[in-house]
This record gives structure tokens, C-alpha cells and sequence, in this order.
């Protein structure tokens, strides 16, 4: 199918030459029953070939399939992502290192509050193992964490001042309280050394960030153990769209080749800790020690690994952030061979839903999601492999000791 260049944002500059498509029919082992139906499996895929010239200054080439703002994905874990950089540049201007201590109280019935933090190095929680814990292993509680200390209206406005305007993040993982308590925020205190140096209250948010319609998909879902035959209504949920996740990835990792408005506030360290811990697999650290025994290498790593439960190779390395519920698959990596010296950067999203209900914990990620997407890389990179390129780009800006 060809790209649908109306749906997409003016800001973005792709090519509309069927390059993804004419690569996977290349391929009709991998991806013939997905290429049959793209409409039914919902998929959108975003490629970027980087090379660099004689002074290691990348090149970027960018190919879509199917990407349009206007068809609704749930973004699932994806959206943890910003989250760890809206809360790094919410410390900076707040002057206030990563790894203070960061407490957490409840003033309602549907608040929890957090005193410690029994998974990390010394028992406390703060936003450095929050984030540490949101990129090893996308833990739900550490996202809540870093939601409640941005708080919704600053997470969507500081979003969409960056030019991710199509974004709309209203809402804690994993949790039932529904559109209205998620607007309400806990106070939040950090100390040092038995000291407060920071107090954030308790807040409510009166900015609606709305979506332009009713989003409603689905045959029906579970509700109380019986089924309700009619559309799902996403209408309130999270949306993160494709091309935005793309170019986040793209701010992060080549801050100095996007416009300074779309810049994050961050420190070289913090660069340097998103790079260790999205690459690092769970089993590669000390903390949360139970990382080492309850996950394995391919845990969180979709792209061209799937689901694999073997040990993955070391010089291979995906810089990504994941994300799998109500039947969406997706990926969004940069991914950076150190042997060959290859890069690239991947972003795709897959339906995995064939019954088309709900809440029913009968999706297809197995049958359909990790193989398209293990299969998706391997394409991706074995394209790279043979692609000649004018320099061998220097990737020690990405190369981390993975030491804890």
C-alpha cells in the first residue's frame, strides 16, 4: 500500500517510493499473510537509514508504510519513554539530581503513596530508578511515578511545545481510576541527606487534551466477566502516534540534528543513562536484583529479536522502548551494530487481535506480533549488511559499560 501522505503532519519529510513494501515482498515467507491484509493488522512501519560523511555527521533517509496520524493505535509502554525525558529535564530545571531521593504521598482514595524502594541499591525510591527500572524492564508503577511528578497538563503541553502536538498522554498504566482521577496528581517531596529540597503538591489538572472524535474499535470486550457486544472506547486513552514516536527517538539520539525547539533540557549523564539502560539487558544489572532471575535477554526487545528466550548477541544492540496491550505490538529502536558498524532506526506498530475483543487476554502476539516484528528487523538488517555506505560511522557515543 502506498503512503498516505495527506494523513501525515507537514513537519514530516518521508519518501513516498513503496521502499518498505517493495523489501518485505521480498520476502513473502516472512510477511505474505501481512501484506495480504495491512488494513486488518492495522501495521505502520517507520525506517531511517543513517549515513554519515568523512566527519561522522549523519545523513538521514526515512521511508514509511502505511503511517497515518489519523488511524488510532493504543501506544501502550511506548509512552514511557517521554516520560523518562519530560522527568530528567523537570529535575534539571529543577536543579535537583536523578538520584535524590524522591518520595511519594496519597491525599486520595485511589492515590498510593511510595517511602522505599526495597529494588534498588540503597532501598529508596527516585527518579533515576524509575527510569532505570521503565527501560530495563518497562516496569507500569515506575511510568505511574514519573506521570504523577510531571503531572498531566506539563507531560502533554512540554510535549507539544517540542512539536509532538498530535500526542496525548492522560493516564497511569495499569490502572482502573478512570479519565477524571488521573488529572489529580500526588504530592511529591524529594530529600537530601534528611533534608526536603524540593515540595510539589498535591494538583489537579483543568486543561482537557482531547481527542478530535470518538475513537471506538472492536467487535466488543469483557466488562465483569461477561462480554458487551459493541466497540471499545479508546476515545480517553493514551495516543502516541507513529511518526512522533519516530522522531522522538530521532531528538534523543541526534539531538543536534533536530531544530533546538525540539530539544530535550538534558545533561550528557542523562543522555548517557538513557542510552545504558535502553540497550542494557535485564539480566546485565545488579538492581532490581529479581531482574537477573525473572527476565530473559529478549524480554523487552521486539525488533528483530521477537520473543526469543536464548541468549542474545552482545554486539547487536537495540536502544528502544516497547510496548505490547489490548492486541497493539509495538517497537520504536534505534539499533546499532558495534562489529559491523551499522545503525539504523525502526518504528512499527502491529494489530494482533483477530477476534476483535477486548479485554479478553486472547491476543495474537505470539502467533502474529513477535514474529512479525523479529522478522521485520532481521529484514531491515540484513538490508543494512549488504548496503554499502560512503563512511563506517563512529558509534562510540552509543557505545556504555552495562556495569549495574
Amino acid at each position: 500500500m502506498s503512503l498516505q501522505l495527506a494523513a501525515l503532519p507537514i513537519h514530516a519529510q518521508y519518501n513516498a517510493d513503496n521502499f518498505i513494501e517493495k523489501l518485505l515482498k521480498k520476502h513473502p515467507e516472512r510477511f505474505s499473510a501481512i501484506l495480504q491484509n495491512p488494513e486488518k493488522y492495522k501495521v505502520q512501519v517507520l525506517y531511517t537509514k543513517i549515513d554519515r560523511n568523512k566527519n561522522n555527521i549523519p545523513h538521514f533517509t526515512t521511508h514509511a508504510y502505511r503511517v497515518n496520524t489519523g488511524e488510532y493505535f493504543y501506544p501502550a509502554s511506548t509512552v514511557k519513554l517521554p516520560a523518562v525525558a519530560l522527568a530528567f529535564e523537570k529535575l534539571n530545571k529543577l536543579g535537583i539530581d536523578k538520584y535524590t531521593p524522591m518520595f511519594t504521598d496519597a491525599v486520595r482514595p485511589e492515590q498510593t503513596a511510595v517511602k522505599a524502594d526495597t529494588s534498588s541499591e540503597d532501598g529508596l525510591p527516585s527518579v533515576a530508578h524509575y527510569a532505570k527500572k521503565i527501560l530495563l524492564a518497562s516496569d507500569n508503577d515506575a511510568f505511574n511515578r514519573l506521570y504523577e511528578f510531571i503531572g498531566q497538563e506539563e507531560f502533554n503541553d512540554s510535549l507539544h511545545r517540542k512539536g509532538f502536538k498530535d500526542s496525548r498522554i492522560l493516564h497511569r498504566l495499569d490502572s482502573p481510576i478512570g479519565p477524571e482521577n488521573n488529572r489529580y496528581t500526588n504530592p511529591i517531596r524529594f530529600e537530601k541527606d534528611g533534608k526536603i529540597v524540593f515540595e510539589q503538591p498535591a494538583k489537579y489538572d483543568e486543561k482537557e487534551f482531547n481527542a478530535p472524535g470518538p475513537i471506538l474499535l472492536g467487535q466488543g470486550y469483557m466488562k465483569d466477566g461477561a462480554l458487551v457486544n459493541e466497540p471499545f472506547d479508546f476515545t480517553k486513552k493514551n495516543f502516541f502516534p507513529l511518526e512522533e514516536q519516530h522522531r522522538l527517538l530521532k531528538t534523543l539520539f541526534f539531538p543536534d540534528q533536530v531544530p533546538a525547539s525540539q530539544r530535550f533540557n538534558l545533561t550528557e549523564d542523562d543522555y548517557r543513562f538513557m542510552y545504558q539502560y535502553m540497550s542494557q539487558f535485564p539480566v546485565e544489572t545488579s538492581f532490581p536484583a529479581s531482574y537477573t532471575d525473572d527476565y530473559y535477554d529478549g524480554f523487552v526487545k521486539f525488533l528483530l529479536f521477537g520473543a526469543t528466550k536464548t541468549r542474545l548477541p552482545r554486539h547487536i544492540r537495540l536502544f528502544n522502548k516497547c510496548g505490547d496491550a489490548y492486541g497493539f505490538l509495538l517497537d520504536n529502536a534505534y539499533v546499532a551494530d558495534f562489529e559491523k558498524g551499522i545503525e539504523f532506526m525502526v518504528t512499527a506498530v502491529i494489530y494482533c487481535n483477530a477476534d476483535g475483543v477486548f479485554n479478553d487476554n486472547k491476543y495474537d502476539y505470539d502467533t502474529v506480533g513477535f514474529p512479525f516484528m523479529a522478522n521485520l528487523g532481521k529484514t531491515i538488517f540484513e538490508y543494512e549488511l549488504d548496503r554499502k555506505r560512503p563512511n563506517r560511522p563512529d558509534l562510540s557515543r552509543f557505545e556504555v559499560e552495562y556495569d549495574k
